[in-house]
């Protein structure tokens, strides 16, 4: 038995074309007094996979907080499947910033994924079905979990509790949460962040499948641009104050860079497909690297500040 299906497509009044799932037209931040970012023109639709890139600093986490309704635009429109964001419920999937399960926490993956489903009604869900109507209410969750879990390939430590799976598991597991109501848009703030370079490839290439097959619309910030960059239709880079959207090949090049910078940038690509940016010190963001200490110059392919030496962006 299903009980969440997926609503149907929103369709444009007066061309019965679908309509984006997001749109922006001339957005912007302000924080403080301050430009976040300003004049981000962007359409995402069913099946769009669309990064966000930046230094740390500039407002990319911002942006998903406009998108869920949770920050308001200082200018411009925004609209998500066609309404004013925080309106769509259910029919958005959020994965936050990574964190990570203490490994003592006995909640097994299977029970991380259910709170996706009724957790901010039910909290942790009984293991066992109620009689009645209950009962069905909870066959139908165990279902739809079960399906998410092989949607993402967890099966093999879904019962495992969850501090004792992997962060490329865990991950996994917080994706098909996020997935488990079956949403339109799925906004995702740095899902690869702190995973080693296998596990960042083999999530990447389970987001892009997702957003292909099933049909769902992606918007992903990325702190590196190189493990999805084969996978994007669109990316929306920030920088101090400003912003460009695009094709990754009309936004990642030297002239755009340069122009959003205001420094001379030099976007270069190695023989095996990674771009390397090479640039100036004098970006005009400076910020350090969350997780340890950051080099004087980062790499601006990989969301971060543009150097005085080029670095490969997994560096």
């Amino acid at each position: 038995m299903t009980v969440a299906h997926a609503p149907a497509r929103t369709a444009d009044a007066t061309t019965g074309a679908a309509a984006p799932v997001v749109a922006l037209r001339g957005a912007g931040v302000r924080v403080g007094g301050r430009a976040l970012w300003s004049g981000v023109d962007l359409e995402v639709g069913a099946g769009e996979f669309v990064a966000v890139l930046g230094p740390n600093g500039v407002g990319k986490s911002t942006l998903v907080k406009v998108l869920l309704g949770v920050q308001q635009p200082a200018a411009g429109e925004v609209r998500v499947l066609g309404a004013r964001p925080g309106r769509a419920g259910a029919r958005v999937g959020y994965l936050p910033q990574r964190r990570s399960f203490d490994a003592s926490l006995r909640l097994r993956g299977t029970d991380v994924v259910r709170l996706g489903w009724d957790g901010d009604r039910w909290g942790v869900p009984l293991p066992f079905p109620l009689p009645g109507r209950w009962g069905a209410r909870s066959r139908a969750a165990a279902e739809r979990v079960a399906e998410v879990i092989g949607l993402v390939g967890a099966e093999a430590y879904a019962d495992r509790p969850i501090g004792q799976c992997s962060g490329g598991e865990q991950q996994r597991l917080l994706i098909a949460q996020a997935l488990v109501r079956r949403p339109e848009l799925l906004v995702l703030d740095e899902p690869l962040d702190s995973l080693d370079l296998p596990n960042q490839a083999a999530v990447a290439a389970l987001i892009g499948r997702i957003c292909r097959d099933e049909g769902v619309a992606v918007v992903m910030v990325a702190h590196d641009v190189n493990p999805i960059l084969s996978r994007l239709d669109r990316v929306v880079y920030l920088a101090e104050g400003g912003a460009v959207a695009g094709r990754p090949a009309d936004v990642i090049n030297s002239a755009t860079l340069s122009r959003l910078y205001g420094t001379s940038v030099e976007v270069l690509t190695t023989s095996d497909g990674r771009l390397v940016v090479v640039g100036q010190p004098e970006a005009p963001a400076r910020h350090t690297d969350r997780h340890g200490n950051a080099p004087a110059g980062q790499d601006a392919a990989s969301g971060a500040e543009p150097g005085r030496e080029g670095r490969r962006a997994d560096g």
